[in-house]
């Protein structure tokens, strides 16, 4: 996030908790609680949102020493509220595992698209038929449904727009891993969109 000019950065903050300034470490989460609750929505119910919040900055807390500014405090910080969503007591039950493989592009014999081009042109303005709204809570219903190794990604990525650097340090992966699972997570979200008018992917 920007840090208006002429307050400390994260990094100088994260330093100064280390060394024992609670006023410091109060800063950073009042400087960063509205995001990481936002994240903790998108990765886990609304209704634990609340528990994956305190356990974020109870970890951070414990490991501020060991935060070397290896990486900005922010992705280090995501990457922390990212596992806490993951290992959170109610994250295997919170919804049913679903596969949204049949939401996938489908390509014949001879590896052309299985949509007619009038069908690939409707399924290119899906978001032009649809109240909007509506589309907005189906596209946070379809990104619940997602597997955990896409919807992470996708989330820190496009929802919460880091860079592909970020959220593969984030999440301990290649940048490359990175860019798969969200172009997988996009064509899954757009094939479920597609389908809410219509036409199959």
């Amino acid at each position: 996030m920007i840090v208006p000019t002429g307050e400390p950065s994260d990094e100088t903050l994260a330093a100064q908790a280390a060394a024992g300034d609670d006023s410091a470490f109060e800063a950073i989460v009042e400087r960063h609680q509205a995001r990481v609750f936002r994240l903790a929505c998108r990765l886990t119910r609304d209704t634990d949102a609340p528990d994956v919040l305190q356990e974020t900055f109870l970890q951070v807390y414990r490991h501020l020493p060991s935060f070397r500014g290896e990486s900005q405090f922010g992705t280090w910080l995501y990457r922390i509220a990212s596992n806490a969503a993951l290992m959170h007591p109610r994250a295997c039950a919170r919804r049913p595992a679903e596969s949204l493989d049949v939401f996938l592009p489908r390509f014949d014999a001879q590896g052309m698209h299985a949509a007619t081009p009038a069908e690939l042109q409707v399924a290119a303005r899906a978001d032009e038929l649809l109240d909007r709204q509506f589309l907005a809570a189906k596209a946070r219903e379809v990104v619940a449904r997602l597997p955990d190794l896409y919807r992470d990604a996708f989330v820190l990525r496009d929802l919460e727009e880091m860079s592909t650097a970020d959220v593969a340090r984030a999440l301990g992966l290649e940048p490359a891993t990175v860019r798969q699972r969200v172009h997988r997570a996009r064509l899954m979200l757009r094939g479920y969109l597609s389908d809410l008018v219509g036409v199959k992917p």
